[in-house]
């Protein structure tokens, strides 16, 4: 599997405080199935250590420390960009903080309280500029959980939607974020589900149980969803369509 969501890098957001953290989480998503790893700090003006030009070094070092262990994990340098911080940020910090730093697709960060009107415009400018977008965890927001249409239309301009392993599995997200999750899902909305792990300090779903949840409700897409889906964004690649999801007749209900 790949985890394409997942704040691994220690010390620099409110991921892993330490190297030994990071490290145990790198073993503890092996021993899950993940092979590889996006490393995804915020990006955010209330996370200032984390630095554009210092994210492929950082990952190369946390790989150097990953080897000797013999923990199978390849890292990948990424970010979770707010958008606010786009507007001001280079073309070249942009394209640092783009999965394997190709400049061609961005995880951008869906903000926790009701959208701006101005969300959709400030998504499309950054897909102006030649990025194909990864939404970060829409279903924790409440204007998309009253309003899933919008999902519907940005999907249609392009944008891609990623749903988090916790809010698919027992003991995971408030109901109503699980059930624009599932809907997500059922809908054929969701391209993508990952852990969105911050180390021990926020407890998360573990993959391989969200993709066994997922299973449930699509089939076969449920692991495209942690295999060809994500390989395809971090080589920069047209997503190849996915197995066809078993579909539910059920209107959501926020």
């Amino acid at each position: 599997m790949i985890d394409i969501h997942h704040h691994l890098l220690p010390g620099i957001d409110d991921g892993p405080a330490t190297l030994e953290e990071s490290l145990a989480a790198a073993e503890r998503a092996a021993a899950d199935g993940v092979h590889t790893i996006a490393a995804t700090p915020h990006v955010r003006e209330d996370h200032p250590a984390v630095r554009p030009a210092e994210l492929a070094q950082r990952c190369e070092e946390l790989r150097l420390e990953l080897e000797p262990r013999d923990i199978p994990v390849e890292v990948v340098p990424g970010g979770e960009v707010d958008l606010l911080w786009t507007q001001g940020a280079s073309d070249e910090d942009l394209r640092l903080v783009s999965y394997a730093q190709r400049g061609l697709d961005l995880l951008v960060e869906t903000p926790y309280g009701p959208l701006p009107a101005t969300f959709e415009q400030r998504l499309f400018e950054l897909q102006t500029k030649g990025y194909r977008l990864l939404l970060a965890h829409p279903e924790r927001n409440p204007t998309f959980r009253s309003d899933p249409a919008r999902l519907a239309a940005l999907v249609d301009r392009g944008i891609l939607l990623q749903v988090t392993a916790g809010a698919l599995v027992d003991g995971g997200r408030s109901s109503s974020s699980r059930r624009l999750a599932q809907h997500m899902l059922e809908s054929g909305l969701a391209h993508v589900i990952a852990s969105d792990s911050h180390g021990s300090g926020i407890k998360r779903g573990a993959l391989s149980n969200a993709v066994a949840a997922a299973a449930k409700r699509v089939g076969e897409r449920a692991e495209w969803m942690v295999t060809a889906a994500p390989a395809a964004i971090l080589a920069g690649d047209r997503l190849e369509p996915p197995p066809p999801a078993r579909k539910r007749r059920r209107l959501f209900r926020g």
